[in-house]
């Protein structure tokens, strides 16, 4: 008798991540054992006299999604000739939350993961405090990462989280890469991966529940003083009394649709920039006026960028504006962007630098 689906899915989820992972990697697996080394990854087993097995290592918060992933991580790796590790991350915002990371150590220590270990973060206010707990938590992750040397850090997003994403990115109006959601696969070099995010999260609670795996629900999670809280317990079940069942599935593939018209998007600006700029580097505004706003704009917002504009505090509005210079042009002034970078006319061409 086989696993129970529960268990199988999020099995089937990592399976499929970790054969990816060893195929970028370009490593032939022979009875599980790599047969050679991929780069950054640990060159020598000693005891063996052989290239040590890539790492792949699992953030684990102790809730029901990335214990369901961390499970399934240390049941696929051992079978793959993958060694597997965990981290989890201690951001410091309530009260006995050391003792909760050494009790996921423990959990991850016990599923059979090696190495294992609890990074605690000093959480700031830039962003607010959704954004400064992600920023450190993933600054305390890339860390562990380059410390062990891991090929990948698996993330337990689920696809209800993905179809939280895409609504948050709805409601910000900022365009079709808000409506992407989350890469499956992002991060440097590729180092961050989700294997379910086309998983339920309810998939990912049964697979605990019939592996007797105990999880920890964090109150943030329903604390509707947080964004994301009211949209999980509100806002989405709002949708779904509104429009019927599927609203998460559905959102979920907007995700990948809006992401795949993105990315074509993104490389049909970059092909196209070349042809914009004059002899001297310069964007040359009558060019600009030739390709379809959607190319346009995001030729001008990788110039903003390149002349200093943090690319979290460049907005839609700003890139709207600086268009302006060139779809609207009655003699304006300079366009103040964020980071101190300036966007102005002159003779034709379109400047965008700081000061």
């Amino acid at each position: 008798m086989g696993p129970h689906p529960a268990v199988a899915a999020i099995r089937l989820a990592v399976r499929r991540v970790l054969h990816d992972i060893l195929t970028e990697l370009n490593i032939a697996t022979t009875g599980g054992i790599p047969e050679r080394a991929a780069v950054g990854v640990p060159a020598a087993d000693t005891a063996r006299g052989r290239p040590q097995a890539p790492l792949v290592l699992v953030a684990c918060s102790g809730g029901a999604d990335s214990m369901a992933l961390a499970s399934a991580l240390a049941f696929e790796a051992p079978r793959l000739g993958v060694r597997a590790g965990g981290v989890t991350v201690d951001h410091g915002l309530q009260a006995g939350s050391d003792l909760r990371a050494e009790e996921v150590v423990l959990r991850l220590r016990e599923l059979g993961l090696d190495p294992v270990e609890s990074a605690a973060v000093t959480v700031g206010r830039t962003g607010g405090p959704e954004a400064a707990a992600r920023d450190a938590r993933y600054a305390a992750l890339d860390a562990a990462a380059q410390r062990h040397g891991a090929a990948a850090v698996l993330l337990g997003h689920t696809r209800d989280d993905q179809a939280e994403t895409v609504l948050l990115g709805l409601a910000r109006g900022s365009g079709i890469r808000s409506l992407s959601g989350m890469a499956a696969v992002s991060g440097a070099g590729g180092r961050y991966r989700r294997p379910f995010l086309q998983v339920d999260r309810q998939t990912a609670r049964k697979a605990c529940m019939v592996q007797a795996l105990p999880v920890w629900d964090d109150p943030h999670n329903a604390d509707p003083a947080y964004t994301r809280s009211r949209l999980r317990h509100e806002g989405l079940p709002a949708l779904e009394k509104a429009l019927g069942k599927g609203v998460v599935e559905a959102l979920a593939r907007t995700a990948q649709l809006s992401r795949d018209d993105a990315d074509a998007l993104d490389t049909w600006a970059r092909q196209a920039e070349a042809g914009v700029r004059d002899a001297t580097g310069q964007l040359e505004c009558a060019k600009l006026y030739a390709l379809p706003p959607a190319v346009r704009r995001r030729i001008l917002r990788r110039a903003a960028i390149e002349a200093g504009a943090p690319a979290g505090a460049l907005f839609a509005r700003h890139i709207e504006e600086v268009d302006r210079l060139i779809t609207g042009w009655r003699g304006q002034g300079p366009i103040n962007l964020p980071g101190k970078v300036v966007a102005r006319r002159q003779g034709g061409r379109l400047v965008i630098r700081q000061g």
